[in-house]
This record gives structure tokens, C-alpha cells and sequence, in this order.
């Protein structure tokens, strides 16, 4: 995938499809371990969009209340 960037939604159904041919059985052994290895990066960039979403809304509550929103760098 490198560092292409992808949307959240995009990348679940990806998972998503690759979950669905990984459990078909269909594929050889080489396919399904390079399957795996593409659904396990999507994953770790689901988990990191995740996190940045979290880490900006956290910043727009804990403002004593206040809503407004502070510089917000994702971590490369």
C-alpha cells in the first residue's frame, strides 16, 4: 500500500472483501499469505485514522468545556 493515502471507508471495505476471500478457501497459500499481509497494513491504518479522530475530538471537549478547536499535527 505504501504511503498512498486512503479514506476510512474505503479501507474497511477493503478489509472487508479481503476477510471474505481469506475465508472462501479459494486461494493458494502464497495468495492468502500476501492477502493477510495487505489486510494486516489496511489495519494498522484503520487503527492510526482512528486514533488521529480521537486525539482531535479530545481536543475539541477538553477545552474546559469550551468548544473550539485547537492546531491538530497528525503523527506521522
Amino acid at each position: 500500500m505504501g504511503e498512498k493515502k486512503i479514506k476510512f471507508e474505503d479501507a474497511i471495505k477493503k478489509l472487508e472483501e479481503i476477510s471474505k476471500e481469506l475465508e472462501s478457501g479459494n486461494l493458494g497459500l502464497d495468495e492468502s499469505v500476501s492477502k493477510f499481509e495487505e489486510g494486516m497494513e489496511l489495519s494498522k491504518t484503520c487503527i492510526k485514522m482512528l486514533n488521529e479522530a480521537e486525539k482531535r475530538i479530545n481536543i475539541l471537549i477538553n477545552n474546559d468545556g469550551e468548544i473550539s478547536e485547537e492546531n491538530f499535527t497528525p503523527e506521522e
